[in-house]
């Protein structure tokens, strides 16, 4: 598990503005890389490598109940074998968020094994003006960088995997050094779901104090809904507590075997009165595949490059 993952900051229905953003990019055939018969067929995991993962993941999820209905959730969702199976993942990814007067687009593609990534970035900018450039970014294992240095968002060490995080939920939830604690029923629209909290192993990610609640559909284990507490960049301790977003999964779609939403709506949560009615961030992503082949070339950093690390490092 990379040092980027895990952590979110994100995002009820597109604004316009993203939909129009995403018909005038997604039509872009040529912004992922080839995807080929030949590329796609030589882009395999063992299945040697598949069995072992998915008995050692399956260890670690019925050690508790928790871990049993994430398990159950990435069964609805196409299930470890089709996960393991899938060697990258890749889509286009707009976000927006308007109280970081934030919106932009990204093609990105990670190796799901090692969590590198790459991003070609396609918009960036306002909430309200988001512009065309001509950028990327990546995340190598070791250090982030953006090109050309002279672009300021998105940070590429906070956005290189979260966009990935949030897409691949719940099936990231079967790495290692993610806690799984069931609660209580709690209601999304009026109907009971189950409940789980994740949370993660001290040396987990560059905010291992992050914190899931996942919103299971109590009769086919689906994710509908999960809300999240963002620690990235704050030294906070496991107890703290924590603003939570509610963020909404929508609009799913069945790619190479996984089941996954391509909208999410944010908004503010309570204990008390629970989402607010407000939208707070917002995303959408398409041209999906889990099988476009890894080009490592693209983590090198060109000489115009930047490169961001944590909030305090050198």
């Amino acid at each position: 598990m990379s040092p980027v993952l895990p952590r979110l900051a994100l995002a009820r229905r597109p604004s316009a503005g993203i939909v129009l953003l995403l018909v005038a990019t997604l039509g872009m055939s040529g912004c992922g890389p080839d995807d080929t018969a030949s590329s796609l067929e030589a882009n395999v995991v063992p299945d040697e490598e598949v069995e072992r993962r998915v008995a050692a993941a399956q260890e670690r999820l019925t050690r508790s109940e928790g871990g049993q209905r994430v398990l159950r959730a990435i069964e609805a969702h196409g299930g470890l074998e089709a996960w393991y199976r899938a060697p990258t993942s890749s889509y286009t990814w707009t976000y927006a968020n308007k109280d970081a007067d934030l919106r932009f687009t990204s093609f990105l593609l990670v190796d799901n094994r090692t969590r590198r990534a790459y991003h070609d970035l396609l918009t960036t900018g306002s909430y309200d003006n988001a512009r065309p450039v001509d950028a990327r970014f990546a995340w190598d294992g070791d250090r982030a960088w953006i090109a050309p240095d002279s672009i300021q968002q998105p940070n590429p060490r906070f956005w290189a995997l979260s966009g990935f995080y949030f897409q691949q939920i719940p099936f990231v939830l079967a790495d290692p050094g993610t806690n799984h604690e069931a609660l209580p029923d709690d209601t999304l629209d009026g109907t009971p779901h189950d409940m789980v909290e994740i949370t993660f192993g001290d040396d987990v990610g560059d905010s291992p104090d992050d914190r899931y609640t996942l919103y299971l559909d109590k009769d086919t284990g689906q994710v509908d809904a999960i809300r999240y507490a963002v620690t990235y960049g704050r030294d906070v301790g496991p107890d703290a507590d924590l603003s939570e977003t509610f963020f909404d999964y929508e609009d799913y779609v069945t790619v190479d075997g996984l089941t996954v939403p391509t909208r999410f709506e944010g908004y503010a949560y309570s204990e008390d009165d629970g989402p607010g009615d407000t939208l707070r961030n917002e995303a959408a992503a398409d041209s999906l595949s889990y099988r476009r082949p890894f080009d490592a070339s693209k983590l090198a950093p060109p000489e115009n490059a930047r490169f961001v690390s944590l909030p305090g490092e050198a």
